[in-house]
């Protein structure tokens, strides 16, 4: 509380806050105003049937499920943002741009990842139109409505990406990850009234049950997100002209969950690809989009073929950008220039070794720790019984690395102005 009391008393933190807090309502209040002629009902049904879509909704904030202009939210520009990353593998000058050309290189990199998300954008929201005028959602479409509603969708898109960049610059979190989270944590009252009004007593020791859980899976969630391995570093006594450093010891922190969020959101992109093909192939043919569609959804409401899927995807990809991140030879080579070193190693290719063995430890048990919180809703209703019980453990594990995040964040600034005024 007094925290809470001493942010606020901090006029340029105060506005900061407040400038989110402000960006955040323009963000909820886009994503409820619904896209006029759907029928609500054929909409339900069809998300209730689809639980990829259910996936790209939690990156729109639930502005798919109202089909409001910003219907995609900012999944277009994660997905352009993992096929940068992943260029990054190809193209060397990518690679140097990212990693070692600093803040200039990053916001180019960045301004290239915002160029491709406006073709991604455009092809997904003609794909995800199709596929709403098939199942009747929609009503048809001429070609003059088609295009329109396709760039006000783009628009749309283009519009949060902006609003992201904007939060990102007032250095209280990650715009684009604050605006998941809003749209997350605004499900939070309407879950609560569906719980309440098909609430039976018969249920209640499962509901007693699933509370429990939740608040062990909060606990670990929050346990392994900040859980590190800490390594020793000590620093060799250097002397320049009459002063003396160095002599002095640290250590380097090795998160668990080194990869974050990163690993779920590739493999939802994933599973989300061949759904995003059957809607593209509709300009090719409506009936070759139908039948894709059609296989995808079979394929996917196979529950246990799906967790599986989903868990090795998310294994996979935390291994994959864990290595990406973290490069063991470079890390060592920086402490070899810094003068520091492990204890009981050599500095050099024997560190990078090292360094690279206990990476390798710990990131199996982060990929694990990830992989059984994103399917953790298939694990609670396959145990349950009860689709209305489903804890969200992608949503869970975004809300919880956010907050985390932010807070963060805003105690780095208020120790920075307390440091000023000493």
């Amino acid at each position: 509380m007094f925290k809470v009391l001493q942010i606020f008393k901090i006029k340029d933190l105060r506005k900061k806050i407040l400038t989110v807090a402000f960006f955040l309502v323009c963000f909820r209040v886009l994503a409820a105003i619904p896209t006029p002629g759907i029928d609500i009902g054929r909409l339900r049904e069809f998300f209730s049937n689809n639980q990829l879509m259910g996936f790209l909704n939690i990156f729109s904030g639930g502005a798919l499920e109202n089909l409001s202009m910003v219907m995609l939210g900012v999944a277009p520009y994660i997905t352009a943002t993992i096929i940068m990353q992943l260029l990054t593998m190809i193209f060397p000058r990518l690679k140097e741009m990212y990693y070692e050309e600093g803040e200039i290189g990053r916001a180019k990199f960045n301004r290239f990842s915002r160029y491709l998300t406006v073709p991604l954008a455009a092809l997904q929201s003609y794909g995800f139109l199709n596929l709403l005028i098939s199942q009747n959602v929609l009503p048809q479409m001429n070609l003059f409505i088609l295009v329109q509603s396709v760039i006000i969708i783009t628009a749309g898109t283009m519009v949060l990406v902006w609003l992201g960049e904007l939060i990102t610059e007032q250095k209280i979190g990650n715009g684009i990850s604050l605006l998941i989270f809003a749209g997350i944590v605004s499900a939070l009252p309407q879950t609560v009234l569906r719980i309440i009004t098909t609430y039976s007593a018969s249920e209640l020791p499962t509901y007693i049950t699933f509370a429990v859980v939740a608040v062990f899976v909060i606990a670990g969630v929050v346990f392994i997100n900040e859980g590190e391995r800490k390594v020793p570093v000590a620093y060799a006594k250097r002397v320049r002209g009459m002063k003396m450093y160095g002599g002095v010891s640290t250590y380097l922190p090795l998160k668990v969950n080194q990869a974050g969020v990163i690993p779920i959101i590739f493999a939802i992109s994933i599973l989300l690809f061949p759904q995003f093909a059957g809607q593209v192939s509709a300009i090719i043919s409506k009936d070759l989009s139908l039948k894709l569609t059609e296989l995808v959804n079979q394929f996917f409401n196979n529950i246990y073929i799906y967790s599986a899927l989903y868990f090795a995807l998310v294994v996979i990809f935390t291994y994959f950008y864990t290595a990406i991140t973290f490069d063991p030879k470079e890390i060592s080579k920086n402490l070899q220039r810094a003068g520091g070193f492990i204890t009981g190693i050599r500095p050099g290719a024997s560190t990078g070794e090292f360094l690279s063995k206990i990476i390798h430890r710990i990131t199996f048990w982060g990929a694990i720790f990830l992989g059984l919180i994103a399917i953790l809703p298939n694990l609670t209703q396959i145990a349950t019984g009860v689709k209305a019980l489903t804890l969200g453990g992608t949503a869970l594990l975004i809300v919880v690395a956010v907050a985390l995040e932010t807070v963060r964040q805003i105690n780095s600034q208020l120790v920075m102005r307390e440091y000023e005024e000493i």
